[in-house]
């Protein structure tokens, strides 16, 4: 459940939500313009809500922009180890890493899952892309082969960002778990089942959405030949 402040974690609490997630970035600008206060002051009250759960529900961590802030420009990957390692000295279960402004390719990503698997072994780490600049399933798979395991995403590729120019949704969930499960991954998913429910999409929010295979189908999935792809069998045989 996303938490924005102590009396939402109050509320979350009441409501026996299984983990709280906290949300601050690691670009200044971005921090302002999103959660209208410096990162310092994010960190703050972010740190009085570790204190007040005391344990009781598992904390995950969403640092934004870690890939890059369209207003800044890179952000230095010790930045962002930096601020992780300052919550992960308060207890936290786990951190999500996020480009949450498309702006990720998929060598920075290789990098900075590497670093992150060093130093932070013992947390649960997430990686969560969008697919601004066409990249997200690519970036997905080189945190894969870095050995990532947990991942954002939204059905259909829903989401966003009002501070990213021509920002996309994130990372469509059936486009990688179709993708690794083509790659012999085992995601545990029923594939077919997502698939339906993602074609409902569009229905629901009442326009098209980005994802791919629920248009175009799995590539397993076979399709009659024409009819007269049988004349020409016999002509040619």
């Amino acid at each position: 459940m996303l938490v924005p402040n102590l009396r939402g974690a109050e509320r979350a609490l009441e409501s026996r939500a299984d983990e709280l997630n906290l949300v601050m970035s690691v670009s200044e600008t971005h921090n302002l313009a999103n959660l209208r206060m410096p990162r310092e002051k994010s960190f703050a009250a972010l740190q009085d809500v570790i204190r007040h759960v005391d344990g009781r529900t598992p904390i995950n961590i969403s640092l934004s922009c870690s890939f890059g802030c369209p207003m800044e420009g890179d952000v230095a990957q010790d930045e962002i180890l930096r601020w992780s390692d300052r919550f992960a000295c308060l207890g936290v279960r786990g951190l999500s890493i996020c480009d949450t402004t498309g702006m990720a390719h998929p060598a920075q990503v290789s990098r900075m899952v590497e670093a992150l698997q060093q130093r932070f072994a013992g947390l649960q780490l997430t990686l969560h892309f969008h697919n601004t600049r066409g990249m997200g399933l690519a970036n997905v798979l080189a945190a894969v082969q870095g050995g990532i395991e947990r991942f954002d995403g939204s059905l259909g590729g829903l989401g966003g960002c009002p501070y990213a120019p021509g920002a996309s949704g994130n990372v469509t969930s059936e486009d990688a778990i179709h993708m690794l499960d083509a790659m012999g991954y085992d995601t545990g998913m029923d594939i077919p089942k997502l698939l339906g429910l993602a074609r409902q999409m569009p229905h629901i929010v009442g326009h098209e959405v980005p994802g791919q295979v629920a248009k175009a189908g799995r590539i397993s999935d076979l399709h009659p030949a024409p009819d007269f792809v049988a004349a020409l069998r016999e002509q040619f045989a």
